[in-house]
């Protein structure tokens, strides 16, 4: 009797399961397409468990396969998947990550509601295998955010981030020494060079410097390894995500694992230095990154009565370290990647943009006050950033039956924000937004937007990048002293091809020729 009740048992519970997954990829989705065509959507058939996935792989790697010309629009190539979409089925359409729901999101006042109202709005979780590389601030929701957010803002106050200009001036004054020393072994005075992983050099080791005080040598480790890690992690989210799926020692998974315990290594080895020379008062570092977030966060617990649960646990510092490092190096060496790519295409912004900065600094090393003053080069800045955001697109889930416009939707839809389509759009910026035209931005980001939410490479709201003064006073600093010494232009062998992985960048590196000035 006991075995047949066991046998019942078992065959219940299969039952039970087999439901559960008939709902998942199946049943529920359907209902939810349903009731997305209902009120007015269009978009893609749902397909069994895989959705759009597949789709969206083939379409990258066929456009990944070509170059283009610099004349052709490259919002095909670097997201073609979600171009063909709304080329498709509209501005309001739908599509499907495995059985999940993407609603598309352009309308910029639907854009600010998802992005101020982070309490329904959230970041969907992600793979676990994803949590390797977005960790930390960027990961958390609801009282985790707050209270990280509340530990990590002091590090980016204006008056820190001053202290920190001497070692991004020390860092581009290198990287253009080396630059230099190339040119001057050249006897025509020209250098043909991929100014690419040079400007990755010189962005990891701003936050080396910044972040960690911790050595070049040490900071190139770590950005090899997340770089590994980043197109490990672009595979991984543009796969359908099947429970227990990570435990499987597939050569994806466990190289995941290996750089992600390296990764703890190295920055459990730079904290526990800190920890101590902090303890010892022997702290030189007194004004970098890791330094002020470590004194904020056992600020936070003495406040709250050494309540350690209030502040962060080794292991939460550990994450956001990892994505101090990762967004801080990523974003700006790609805007800079992409300002010197732009700049030797149009040659007279080029020009106007030094004639600024000989005007405001002449030969010296730029100072904070005189950075602010920039017009023309914020100008370039900002049109580069709304030509190649960093993050083509962004994601939020609702949780709960959530109204967004004149839409009802239910728990479990995602939102694409595609930041890419959105910043190319012609009803919003007219009929030359694909166009490089940096006096759009000559009155500001208002009134180029007409104060609606069209221009948020940073993301937009509460959860705009902690970092983003950071990183533009990152760019202002490096692209002037390259302007006071430098004059450059693409090289015949420059090949044009925007992609993306995780971040928007230049496929075939930056193939410039340099000259001194």
């Amino acid at each position: 009797m006991g075995g047949e009740l066991v046998l019942i048992a078992m065959f219940l519970g299969v039952i039970v399961w087999a439901w559960r997954v008939v709902r998942w990829v199946w049943l529920r989705p359907k209902k939810i397409e349903k009731m997305l065509r209902e009120q007015g959507l269009s978009g893609t058939p749902y397909r069994l468990l895989y959705g759009d996935t597949k789709e969206t792989k083939h379409m990258a790697k066929l456009a990944n396969s070509n170059p283009i010309s610099l004349s052709d629009d490259f919002v095909p190539r670097v997201i073609p998947f979600y171009h063909h979409i709304v080329k498709a089925y509209g501005k309001s359409s739908f599509t499907w990550m495995g059985p999940v729901a993407r609603v598309n999101i352009m309308e910029p006042e639907l854009i600010q509601e998802i992005l101020m109202n982070n309490k329904d709005f959230k970041k969907p979780t992600p793979n676990p295998l994803a949590k390797f590389l977005i960790s930390g601030l960027a990961g958390y929701e609801d009282q985790k955010w707050s209270k990280h957010r509340k530990i990590i803002n002091p590090a980016f106050y204006v008056d820190k981030l001053k202290n920190m200009l001497s070692a991004m001036c020390l860092s581009s004054s290198e990287m253009m020494k080396e630059w230099e020393i190339l040119i001057d072994g050249n006897s025509s005075g020209v250098c043909e060079l991929n100014v690419q992983p040079y400007i990755e050099g010189l962005t990891s080791d701003v936050i080396c410097r910044t972040a960690f005080g911790s050595s070049y040598k040490q900071g190139r480790k770590i950005h090899g390894l997340q770089k590994e890690q980043a197109q490990l992690t672009l595979q991984v989210l543009q796969s359908v995500y099947i429970p227990g799926w990570r435990f499987l020692p597939t050569r994806r998974n466990t190289r995941l694992k290996e750089i992600n315990s390296q990764l703890k290594c190295l920055f459990t080895d730079i904290i526990k230095r800190r920890e101590y020379t902090m303890n010892v008062g022997e702290d030189d570092n007194g004004d970098d990154l890791l330094s002020l977030l470590m004194r904020s966060n056992q600020k936070e617990i003495r406040e709250n009565g050494d309540n350690k649960n209030l502040g962060m646990n080794t292991s939460e510092i550990i994450d956001e370290c990892k994505m101090f490092y990762f967004a801080g190096q990523e974003s700006t060496s790609n805007l800079l990647t992409w300002t010197m790519i732009m700049l030797s295409i149009h040659s007279n912004w080029q020009v106007r943009a030094r004639e600024e900065v000989f005007q405001v600094f002449g030969t010296q090393k730029p100072d904070y006050d005189g950075l602010s003053r920039l017009k023309i080069v914020t100008m370039i800045l900002y049109e580069v950033l709304r030509l190649f955001p960093p993050a083509p697109i962004f994601t939020r889930v609702i949780y709960k039956d959530t109204k967004l416009g004149k839409m009802t939707l239910p728990p479990g839809v995602q939102f694409l924000l595609p930041v890419l389509l959105v910043h190319h759009d012609t009803e919003i910026w007219g009929e030359d937004a694909k166009e490089f035209k940096p006096d759009r931005f000559s009155q500001g980001i208002s009134k180029a937007t007409n104060n609606r939410v069209s221009f948020f490479p940073f993301s937009w709201g509460p959860r705009i990048c902690i970092a983003n003064n950071f990183a533009m006073l990152e760019a202002k600093t490096a692209i002037a002293m390259i302007l006071q010494r430098f004059s450059f232009e693409l090289s015949p062998s420059y090949t044009h091809a925007p992609s993306f992985v995780l971040t928007l960048q230049p496929q075939y590196g930056a193939h410039l020729l340099l000259r001194k000035i």
